[in-house]
């Protein structure tokens, strides 16, 4: 077997204990208990995936983009003075001023001059170009045809959690990764009261959104709909179970080989299921949460989410504190990139290279604002070659001027 990128170490100090998972009850007796732990005993050396690396670096601009839209959206009226917005670059990670960003991104807003308060000096302002206003009506298409899907992410995101109620402040940070709209508690919501119940005191922190009602067809992680799927094409039943999408790089050594081995062995654990029976220390119950994070990467826009996100949702869906281990020692199913400086667990099968295999009808919003981009960057750099053309016949002309005054120069001294 081959793990690209990841190299898997063991400290257990009994080297055959795997071959000897099946008749462990033999090896019991009254004086002697054998102490085994096949999750914390291995530990694994991250290494580099280029490709979904580049998947992150090709929306690095993108997404940087957004953070700027979003940010003057955000302000009433939709409009924010310019110096107030360069003040924000470190929070924004731009690092650029504003004013170069908006010559980089032509397209995107408008710029006028108004006052902050009545008898204060003009000052440049931002607002919305109409391009961008179109693009906000276009989102609002999208998102009003894929309401449908909307609605399952948001209940599946409740009905994996352990008491089916989530805090409000935790879907909002987390509702661009999974494409919830921003106005999803206020039109959302209260649109599908059979499914949602907002409670406590929204907007002070602790309002909490809670399912209503158990919809069983949202019930099937995507690993089981590909399992029915396929025992529906080849006429056997097929067990539902994790793909390993191992890329080339590195071998694992014989006792990693048998734990993924023993490991994939065990039954499936849904991300539905109720588990409260469960150790949190148990093999069966690491399943399990492996299963809840391929989930939610697979109900995720782009198929991976920043680290720290996931973790805000540690004690809703029973994750252990070190959750983000999974990411590195399950290196088949996941790929925890470093890209940026932010940890981002990436779902493997879920991408040919680094582009997407099967896109999210909501990635549409993302088509249509790169659309946008692009033809803000077409444009200038048109202007840019037009400003370079320009500037290489004035140089022509000035040259071939001084040709002519050097030569009269010449002339007038030979006189």
């Amino acid at each position: 077997m081959i793990i690209p990128g990841i190299l898997f170490k063991s400290q257990t100090s009994f080297p055959s204990i795997f071959n000897l998972k099946h008749n462990f009850k033999s090896f019991l007796n009254p004086k002697f208990t054998l102490q085994f732990n096949p999750i914390s005993s291995l530990k694994v050396v991250w290494r580099k995936d280029w490709t979904l690396d580049k998947a992150i670096e090709n929306d690095k601009r993108y997404k940087l983009c957004a953070r700027v839209v979003k940010e003057v959206l955000n302000e009433p009226g939709q409009a924010i003075p310019l110096r107030y917005l360069d003040k924000s670059r470190e929070r924004l990670r731009l690092n650029v001023r504003v004013k170069t960003f908006i010559n980089n991104n032509p397209g995107l807003f408008d710029t006028y001059y108004d006052r902050i308060r009545p008898k204060s000096d003009l000052v440049p302002f931002l607002r919305p170009s109409n391009r961008l206003r179109n693009f906000l009506e276009e989102e609002k298409r999208i998102y009003d045809e894929n309401q449908d899907l909307v609605v399952s992410k948001l209940c599946k995101l409740l009905m994996m959690s352990r008491y089916k109620v989530i805090s409000v402040d935790k879907l909002v940070h987390a509702k661009r990764e999974f494409g919830l709209p921003n106005d999803f508690l206020v039109n959302l919501v209260p649109k599908y009261s059979n499914y949602f119940r907002l409670t406590g005191s929204p907007g002070e922190g602790q309002s909490f959104l809670e399912l209503v009602e158990w919809n069983p067809e949202f019930a099937k992680s995507v690993i089981e709909q590909r399992a029915e799927e396929e025992s529906h094409l080849t006429g056997i039943r097929v067990r539902p179970n994790f793909n390993y999408k191992l890329p080339p790089g590195f071998s694992l050594r014989k006792e990693m080989r048998e734990w993924v081995r023993d490991w994939l062995e065990l039954d499936y654990i849904s991300p539905y299921e109720d588990v409260s029976h469960l150790d949190q220390a148990s093999r069966e119950m690491e399943k399990r949460m492996v299963a809840v994070l391929h989930e939610l990467l697979s109900l995720s826009l782009l198929k991976r989410v920043p680290v720290p996100i996931l973790g805000k949702f540690t004690n809703d869906y029973r994750f252990s504190n070190a959750f983000s281990s999974a990411f590195t020692r399950h290196s088949g199913i996941f790929y925890m990139s470093l890209k940026g400086g932010i940890k981002t667990a990436v779902l493997r099968e879920a991408y040919k290279g680094d582009e997407l295999i099967d896109k999210d009808p909501l990635l549409g919003i993302k088509d249509k604002f790169v659309e946008l981009l692009e033809e803000g960057w077409r444009e200038r750099a048109e202007m840019l070659r037009v400003r370079r053309e320009q500037v290489k016949k004035d140089m022509e002309m000035m040259a071939a001027k001084n040709g002519e005054l050097s030569e009269q120069s010449c002339e007038e001294a030979e006189l």
